[in-house]
């Protein structure tokens, strides 16, 4: 998603990229287009689904029968964008949207159209946060995700990137990032929200035909990657998200170097080496598009935009995920609501594997998640009434969505289950 008044880092053309001299200048590069001072209020949303063959679920659809179906579809009422994963799951991009229920009636309408278009092609969306059937396997053709392969294998971590690329779907949800002189508790809560949230929306029990013990299986596949890419953004303060970015950035290996097309490092070469001169990548110092580049392979669960990019949710349903979205973006942006969702989530703040292992089974995290969604629910608009009581009931019953969807593979088997809610059934 890319709000109207896009970050400096995102409207630099790459024909002006330059020849940065060294770390200094990376990092006030970074920190000047990490967040936008503004107001809060405007929502993007992006959801990803895997795409399965409803008549054989365990069949992973090919990049141009796929591609086939998405051609045929016309411009969206909510104006997302159609894009493709490595796996073959399906993303929709919304643009930013006044306010959550705005953004969620936009998606709302393209998700309808879209799973209509894929059913008739006997195909179908699945919202969950893992692939519970197939193994990992690559079927986008670009130069990028294959690059991509060779690094993961290259550090150790074949196993998860493969999963990561391939088998693993999540509703994003973009926020401003708010006035300045904010951002520095904007941030810190946007990070300890995290653990409670992914609890209420675990998703993904099963992975490539097998129940994993952990509740969201996407969150311990991205924490099984190098935590200089995928872990938490925050320094010892918190007081600087801007400095905190530029300092994770620079830090971080890099993984790719466009050459023209794209080509893994498969040595560790922090991006400060390499902007110091310590590296030559490609017989050369990096550009500020090389840099640009750099910061599109980083996936920390909270990433810095000119927004905030919030990527630490399972998919969920069609009938709860209104609800998980308009809960994390009250918790947020209604300061009422984010001054009980910090007092509720501080004894969780930290609590990442554990949430994703036990969802609400954890007593201190399913404490948390009751107080953070009753103050949600209290701001809930009547359209979005029927999604809200269905998450206040499951959370205060301690049920996350992957609980219902390991209940339903149990009694009619993982195949079925999978058709089933791929078909729009709870």
């Amino acid at each position: 998603m890319t709000f109207v008044v896009a970050p400096p880092g995102e409207a630099r053309d790459r024909h002006d990229a330059y020849e940065l001299v060294g770390s200094a200048e990376a990092a006030q590069y970074i920190s000047a287009a990490s967040l936008v001072d503004g107001q809060v209020g405007r929502v993007g949303l992006e959801t990803e689904a895997h795409c399965i063959d409803l008549s054989d679920p365990q069949r992973r659809p090919s990049w141009s029968e796929i591609g086939a179906v998405i051609a045929d579809i016309g411009p969206l009422p909510g104006r997302s964008r159609i894009t493709l994963e490595p796996g073959g799951a399906v993303e929709l991009s919304g643009p930013p949207a006044d306010g959550p229920v705005a953004a969620i009636a936009a998606m709302s309408a393209d998700r309808a159209v879209l799973h209509a278009a894929f059913a008739e092609a006997g195909l179908g969306l699945l919202l969950l946060g893992a692939d519970p059937l197939r193994r990992p396997q690559r079927i986008n053709p670009g130069d990028r995700y294959a690059a991509m392969e060779q690094f993961f294998a290259a550090s150790g971590t074949a196993e998860a990137g493969d999963a990561m690329m391939t088998s693993t779907a999540s509703i994003q949800v973009n926020l401003e990032a708010g006035p300045r002189e904010g951002w520095a508790g904007r941030v810190r809560l946007a990070h300890a929200l995290g653990p409670t949230m992914i609890a209420i929306a675990a998703n993904s029990p099963l992975l490539s035909g097998r129940f994993t013990g952990w509740a969201s299986t996407r969150q311990q596949v991205w924490g099984r990657l190098d935590s200089a890419r995928c872990g938490p953004v925050l320094g010892a303060s918190g007081v600087d998200p801007a400095t905190d970015w530029a300092r994770y950035a620079l830090k971080a290996p890099v993984m790719l170097v466009r050459d023209p097309a794209a080509v893994p490092v498969v040595d560790w070469v922090p991006f400060t080496d390499w902007v110091d001169g310590r590296v030559l990548l490609g017989g050369r110092r990096p550009t500020t598009a090389d840099l640009d580049y750099h910061l599109t392979t980083l996936f920390p669960p909270v990433r810095p935009r000119g927004w905030l990019e919030i990527r630490y949710l399972d998919a969920v349903p069609d009938a709860l995920w209104p609800a998980v979205v308009f809960t994390l973006t009250t918790l947020l942006d209604d300061p009422d609501a984010a001054a009980v969702a910090a007092e509720a989530v501080a004894p969780v703040a930290t609590a990442w594997d554990t949430a994703a292992r036990l969802g609400l089974r954890d007593r201190h995290i399913y404490d948390a998640a009751v107080a953070c969604v009753a103050a949600a629910a209290a701001l809930a608009p009547p359209e979005l009434a029927g999604a809200m009581n269905l998450l206040v009931d499951a959370v205060d019953r301690g049920r996350c969505p992957a609980d219902v969807f390991a209940d339903t593979a149990v009694q009619i088997g993982i195949g079925p289950a999978t058709v089933a809610l791929a078909q729009g059934d709870p």
